[in-house]
């Protein structure tokens, strides 16, 4: 890296888009998988196409509670002409002509049976039973397969797993899946004032590498949680070089131009840089490279700016890592309390609190919750996002969003 960057600054920045985009193009899939139990996959990535070994259900059910019959046996039934037919125990084997057999919701139809009568169409009498309903044949009856067919396929690799996923391949028999392995993250903070503890002047808690290694583990990952590193071109190199195995090496602070600033250097040296700068508030400042093959994402040691960067560049370099996409975070509809300004052509992440609408005034913000934008707006305040429930996007054509509008409140830490 020449010294033009550090002489110049960040006069051009790439926009937020283009540089996601120059970053998932140097990500690589891994092909590591394992197998794990069907219990345990939830939020897994699918490795390889998964059929349905056996139907569900395995067998003609009863829909309903009643009886089951040979549709032939009710031709004609109703009120004043019942169909008057031979009871047979609770969940016979099989049905004859003329015979019906008591059944409930779930259970086989016995053989021979090819129709249920609801219970509330018919009366016992005696060792007999009063049909007052014809029905037809496969009437309140599913049939075999009806809900997943044998040989079907249920899921392409590349699928995250959900919690009605796994019920379902529990449906089918299945008692383990072949997932990707989780995605590995090498996270190395960095700066000469970080410390664990007790801090002195001029020296802080380290807290991104914390922070970014939970989101990792949170977004489906394994992170590597490293010690600091101080603010030295050996050291930093060092530490970078080791970790270049892992899929995805994530640093924090000294990404930006200052003298102390030693991470695009160490990149370079190591590889190249991709992007250094990006139209993003706050933190412009993050560097995108790749090294051995390896992706690594530089993110700025302002806490706040450390993480709007994460979400924006670390999450989808590692989903992609892990073989997947990183799906949108959720969203919830918003009235914005005050402006929120923004520099045209940036884009600017908001932090916002969430407050319930007026349950006494029906008319109050149109019944949507209000969003109120944090007091503290740098990017070094960590209770700014930490306190706040999510942030608004003002996208870069836009000067800021008014007082009033209505916003969309990205909830960043509500899923993976």
């Amino acid at each position: 890296m020449s010294h033009d960057r550090r002489e110049s600054g960040f006069k051009r920045r790439t926009r937020v888009a283009d540089a996601r985009a120059t970053l998932l193009d140097a990500v690589t899939p891994h092909d590591r998988e394992e197998s794990v139990p069907v219990a345990a996959a939830d939020g897994r990535v699918v490795a390889e196409p998964i059929d349905a070994p056996a139907p569900v259900p395995g067998y003609d059910r009863a829909a309903m509670d009643g009886y089951a019959v040979r549709a032939s046996d009710t031709f004609g039934a109703g009120d004043r002409s019942p169909a008057v037919l031979a009871a047979k125990p609770v969940e016979a084997d099989a049905v004859a002509p003329g015979e019906a057999a008591r059944v409930h919701t779930g259970s086989a139809v016995p053989e021979g049976a090819d129709a249920v009568v609801m219970i509330e169409q018919v009366e016992s009498v005696g060792d007999d039973v009063e049909v007052f309903d014809a029905v037809a044949a496969g009437e309140n009856v599913g049939e075999a397969g009806e809900d997943v067919a044998a040989g079907q396929r249920l899921y392409e690799p590349g699928h995250v797993l959900r919690p009605s996923d796994v019920g379902l391949l529990r449906s089918v028999g299945l008692d383990r899946v072949a997932v990707r392995e989780p995605p590995e993250v090498a996270v190395i903070p960095t700066g000469e004032e970080l410390v664990e503890s007790d801090p002195g002047p001029g020296e802080v808690i380290e807290t991104n590498g914390l922070t970014v290694s939970r989101l990792v583990e949170r977004w489906g990952g394994a992170a590597r949680y490293r010690d600091v590193v101080t603010d030295d071109p050996d050291a930093l190199r060092e530490a970078v070089e080791s970790d270049l195995d892992a899929d995805v090496v994530v640093t924090t602070g000294g990404s930006s131009v200052g003298e102390r600033d030693l991470i695009p250097e160490v990149v370079d040296g190591l590889g190249e840089v991709l992007v250094h700068g990006v139209a993003l508030k706050p933190g412009h400042p993050v560097c995108l490279g790749r090294a051995e093959g390896t992706p690594i994402v530089s993110l700025p040691g302002y806490p706040v700016a450390c993480i709007v960067n994460a979400a924006q560049f670390l999450r989808p370099a590692m989903k992609r890592a892990g073989g997947t996409d990183a799906e949108p975070f959720p969203t919830r509809r918003a009235t914005l309390a005050r402006k929120v300004a923004s520099e045209p052509g940036v884009r600017t992440f908001a932090r916002v609190t969430l407050s319930p609408p007026d349950e006494d005034d029906d008319e109050s913000n149109d019944g949507l919750p209000t969003a109120t934008p944090t007091r503290a707006s740098g990017s070094g305040i960590l209770s700014s996002v930490a306190l706040a429930d999510g942030w608004v996007v003002v996208p870069e054509p836009r000067e800021g969003l008014d007082a009033g509008e209505a916003v969309d409140v990205e909830l960043w830490e509500a899923n993976r």
